[in-house]
Order: structure tokens, then sequence, then C-alpha cells
């Protein structure tokens, strides 16, 4: 409030609209009398001192009738603009947690709808319902509601491409749950914010239709009826028709600039991950067979399969030709944790994210074989696929505050997967998300429940997230760069935390992180991915003493450590990885690599198994001990 009074624009607006919402509440009683008498004596009088905007042709007080018509005029505006609301946020929604193709078509819908010019819609609409106040409000109401569900898609796109939606969906939470728990409550301050712009619209609409005689009928009057009755007399008396468009204009103009500040403030005070106007899909593609959709062959897969996850040739493809992960495959077993390393753009987060069936639309996911605890997923039919998903996969994302819905409390959100999966009923659900709390070191876990992640720091998010992963019983847990943004006491808290809940729970784990001295203090393997492919895996205790791939030895290489030299520059990696649609022909490192040959820029390496569960892809191998700069 300080902010708006502040603002010239919004305490202008705020006046405005305080004396227009007053004026509307004591006129009639003070003035409905004097603008109800008919004068014989005075009818269609100029300004004078007894009525200073003139008679009508009954002889009665226009600027009493002005007085009176507030109420009236901002009362049908509010129940336009509520039928717009009804009609606009619910069509604005639904994209968000319909299925891909009736989301488009709702998309659809609605742009048709906003290119139409509203003010013909509404007239049509009028003319159809029969013309008077009834007519009229439902005529704006339609004409407002395509406008309100643009605004609402636009407001819903980005919340409805978070993690914590995502992550509602592969828990198969109800679409109305999705709606109503996390995604109108994370957008209706702007759409309310926006109201009072489109209470403004609704007037100025209200007003000309019944100027235009197709609104307010007779004995009752608005602002755009005696707007009309005035008109005819402009030249001679423009006084009578000055005082009612004075009065749309005002309250127009008031509530623009009222609802305008609000929207501007609130914008600025907006905290980081706020919806914006971004566009993203509401429904990512389910994971199929067959396999590759090009014609290269498939990379040998690990020795054995994983207990926990077998994934044989996975590929990810977007339109364009653009292939971000090409025929990876990996194992996962019980009381491992696996880390998947590379720049970024290798196809880490992609890989996991096929695997828990998020891949963002128009994304392909085609595989081989994507077994879960014994359960083929390519095989299940999609809905025992999200029920296996969401009991026997945990995602930990690298931003927590995304990962957590704002708007609810920390335990609610917990609580909701064994509500979901376990049909369990709320207060034991409650005490279930009070004991994970519990479990991942959170301090008075039963008072931290009922607070909203915002009053979590960041740690206590990250512990926040892990906990709601163990809320079912999961096989695999999936962290993705967990730690990226986390100070290096809390993200050793962190890494001892997820060692300890696999050690308990005997999962197996996913770790994908940049950072090469992450994954060697928390994994027992790691997988190097470069450009979408698998270009070497092996022991994390061999990294620096036996790694072979010049791609891997040069990621060690960057990692500086208390024998660095300060006094030189860090290492780097040359060059920049290929982009997604670039011809896969020849390794894809060899434009970086000190040792690529014709061969390497002519053949790309078959990735091939080694003794101890070793793949390397690479024509030049390189033994020896990693040395700090020299491989980089």
């Amino acid at each position: 409030m300080g902010r708006l009074l502040r603002s010239p624009a919004g305490l202008t607006g705020l006046l405005l609209v305080l004396a227009c919402v007053v004026l509307a509440v004591i006129g009639p009683p003070l003035w409905d009398d004097e603008a109800a008498r008919i004068n014989a004596g005075e009818i269609l009088q100029g300004r004078g001192d007894a009525h200073p905007l003139g008679t009508d042709s009954l002889g009665r007080d226009v600027l009493a009738r002005v007085l009176v018509a507030s109420r009236l005029s901002l009362v049908l505006a509010a129940l336009a603009v509520l039928i717009g609301v009804v009609i606009g946020v619910p069509l604005g929604v639904l994209p968000a947690v319909l299925p891909r193709r009736a989301g488009r078509f709702v998309v659809g819908l609605v742009n048709s709808l906003v290119a139409f010019p509203g003010l013909l819609l509404a007239m049509f609409t009028t003319i159809v319902l029969g013309l008077g106040a009834r007519g009229a409000v439902f005529g704006i109401g339609l004409a407002t509601a395509p406008a309100l569900a643009r605004l609402t898609y636009t407001l819903t796109a980005s919340v409805a491409g978070s993690d914590y939606v995502a992550a509602a969906r592969l828990l198969r939470v109800p679409r109305r749950w999705i709606m109503a728990r996390h995604i109108l409550p994370n957008v209706a301050e702007p759409i309310i914010l926006n109201i009072a712009m489109f209470l403004g619209s609704a007037l100025l609409g209200l007003a000309g239709l019944s100027f235009l005689g197709l609104g307010v009928q007779a004995p009752d009057y608005d602002w755009g009826r005696l707007l009309n009755e005035g008109l005819e007399r402009v030249y001679v008396h423009p006084e009578v028709a000055v005082g009612p468009a004075a009065a749309i204009m005002v309250a127009g103009l008031g509530f623009h600039l009222f609802g305008e500040s609000l929207a501007r403030i609130a914008a600025r005070q907006a905290p980081p991950g706020a919806p914006d106007t971004s566009s993203a899909s509401p429904a990512g593609p389910d994971v199929s067979s067959p396999a590759s959709p090009t014609p290269a062959a498939a990379d040998p897969v690990p020795d054995g399969p994983g207990d926990v996850l077998d994934l044989r040739d996975l590929w990810v493809t977007f339109p364009g030709g653009a292939a971000c992960v090409r025929g990876v495959s990996l194992t996962v077993n019980s009381r491992e944790i696996v880390g998947i390393v590379g720049e970024s753009g290798s196809g880490k987060s992609l890989t996991a994210m096929a695997v828990g069936g998020l891949v963002p639309y128009p994304g392909t996911v085609r595989t081989a074989r994507l077994t879960l605890d014994g359960s083929d997923l390519t095989r299940l039919a999609p809905a025992a696929r999200r029920r296996l998903l969401g009991t026997s996969l945990a995602m930990v994302f690298q931003d927590p505050m995304a990962a957590l819905n704002p708007a609810l409390r920390v335990g609610s959100q917990l609580a909701e997967v064994p509500i979901v999966h376990e049909r369990l009923s709320r207060r034991p659900a409650w005490r279930r998300a009070v004991d994970r709390l519990g479990q991942v070191g959170i301090g008075e876990p039963g008072r931290r429940a009922r607070q909203r992640p915002h009053e979590f720091s960041g740690g206590m998010r990250q512990r926040a997230t892990i906990a709601m992963g163990l809320m079912g019983t999961p096989r695999l847990l999936i962290a993705d760069e967990p730690t990226t943004a986390l100070d290096v006491t809390v993200q050793r808290q962190i890494l001892e935390l997820l060692t300890e809940v696999i050690d308990r729970t005997g999962a197996g784990a996913l770790f994908i992180s940049h950072d090469m001295a992450v994954i060697s203090q928390i994994c027992h393997r790691v997988v190097v991915m470069y450009a979408g492919r698998v270009v070497e895996e092996l022991p994390v205790a061999d990294l620096v003493s036996e790694a072979a791939h010049p791609y891997t030895r040069a990621l060690v290489a960057c990692l500086p450590d208390m024998r660095t030299d300060r006094d030189q520059p860090l290492a780097t990696v040359p060059g920049r990885p290929p982009a997604p649609t670039e011809p896969d022909t020849g390794c894809a490192f060899a434009p970086r690599c000190d040792y690529a040959t014709d061969r390497c820029r002519q053949q790309r390496p078959v990735l091939t198994p080694g003794p101890g569960g070793r793949r390397l892809a690479c024509w030049n191998p390189v033994s020896g001990p990693v040395r700090e700069g020299a491989d980089a």
C-alpha cells in the first residue's frame, strides 16, 4: 500500500475508485427522489442554479440521475467481469492439465476468440439474448472471457512447467487437484490485480451498449443511457451530455490506473521463479518402443542388468533433427549410486527426465528397454506406468524452491504422496510427513511442516524435497544437481544425507552433476556423457588413475585442489560441445581433442565393454594418471 500511495498514477486511481464506490453506495439513498421527480415546468432546461447539468425531457435533474446511475453502472460491470472470470479463468487453466491434444485445441480456441473483436461479440450476444441489462452483462462477460483466458494461460504456462507440477503429474494427482492446489493459487494474485483493469473496460463496454440502445432499457438507466438521452441536445446544452460522459471517463480511468499500478508493484515484488509470460506445453511424451529412430547401431549395454534400473538404447529427439540423447544404456543396482557427469547440454538431465517420463513436449522418447524394479515400463499401460513411477521413483531437483509449491505448506505437499497412492486419510499422511522431515534432519518437524517453503533455508528446502521422495517406498532416487545452489557446508550435509538414505532404504540412485569433485565424493560408478552419448564408464575410484577418454581426463584435470598454482589461470576444456542438430559422424569430441586423428573425425568410435564394468568409446585412449591442467 505504501508504494501505491507514493505512485502518482496509483494514488490517483485509488482515489477515483474509492470515489466511485462511495458514490455507488450513497448515491441512490440521497438523490433517488430528486432523480425520479417529474417537473413539467422545467423540461429540457439548460444549466442553472437549481440544476447544474440541466434537466431531461421529463424535467428530472440530470446531475442527480448521473449520481444515482453510478450504482447500476458499477454493479453491472462487476457482474460482467464475474461472468468473464467464471468462464475465462478455468478456460485458461485447462491447457495446463488436459492431455496434450486437448490442451492444444483449447489454446487454439482461446486464440481464435481473442482475435474476434470484443465489442462485436458483445453486441451479437446481446441481440441473441435480448435487449436489456441482462443481455448486455452476458455480452460483455463473454467478450471479457477470452482476454482473461489468454492472461490466465500465459501465467499458468510457466507454473505448469515447474518441478512441483511435474512431480504432481508423476504422482498421478487428479487434474482437478493440480488445478486447484498447484496452479490457481500461484497465479491468483496477478489475475486479481488485472481484474481491476477489466472492470474499467467492462464499464466502458456496458456504457457503449447502452449508448447504442442495446443495454439498459427504460425505466432503468445507467451512464451510457443518460449519455444517449443527452446526445441530441449536445449542441444546445452540452452539459447534459458532459455529465455522464465525464462519469464514464473518470470511472474507467480510475480502475485502469488502479489495476495497472497494482500489477506493476506486484511485478517488482515478485520473487525469483514467479510466473512469467513464457509458454510451456502441458504434457510430455510417453516412453515407448521401438528403439532408436536412427539407423545407427545401438551402443553395447553394461555387462549385466541392474536390479533397480536397466536402461537400454535410449534416444530423446526433438523436431528439426535435434537428437539430445543418442543410444544411452546404463544400469543401477540396489544401494548403488551411479553418477552421470558432463558439460551442460551433454544429455544428463534429459536422460533422467526420460526415465521419469518428464521429457517436455514436443520431445520424443524411444528406448529398447526401460526396466524399473523389475517392471518394463515400455510394456505397461499408461496408468500402470504412472502408478509405478509414482511409488518406485523419487526425484530431487536442482532448485528446491521450484520443486516445492510456494502456495502450500510443506507438510501438505509431502502428505499428498500417500493420500494419492495409498489412499491414506489426511491425518495419517500428515503424521508420516512430519516423521520424514525428522528423518532427513529437520529440527522441530511438526512446526516446520506447517510452514511454507519460503520460510525454509536453501538446505532445509533440499532436505524437504528428499523427504518428499521418501514418502513412498522408492527403489530409484534421481538427484539432478541437488547441491549446485548450496554452499559447501550445506552441500556436504546433503551428500551425506543422500548416502545415508540409500543405505537405509536399499534403493539405487542416479546422481547427475557437472562437478567431478561431488561425483567423486558420493558415487560408486561414473558415466561420462558428451553430445548425448556415453563416452566412458568406470568405477569412481579409478577416475584419476585410470580414466582413458580424453574428455573424462580433461574434466578431471579442470578440477583444482590444494596443490593448484594460484598464479596460473584455471584449466579449461577449449572449444564448445556440438549442437544436437549437428551430424553424428566421427567422434563428437574430436574438434577439441589433442589426440584426434583423421579416423576420429571420420568414424564414430564404438562404446566397447572392458573389465570391471568399464566401457569406453575412443580410438586413441590415454593411459596413466591424470595431471591437473595437462590433460585439459
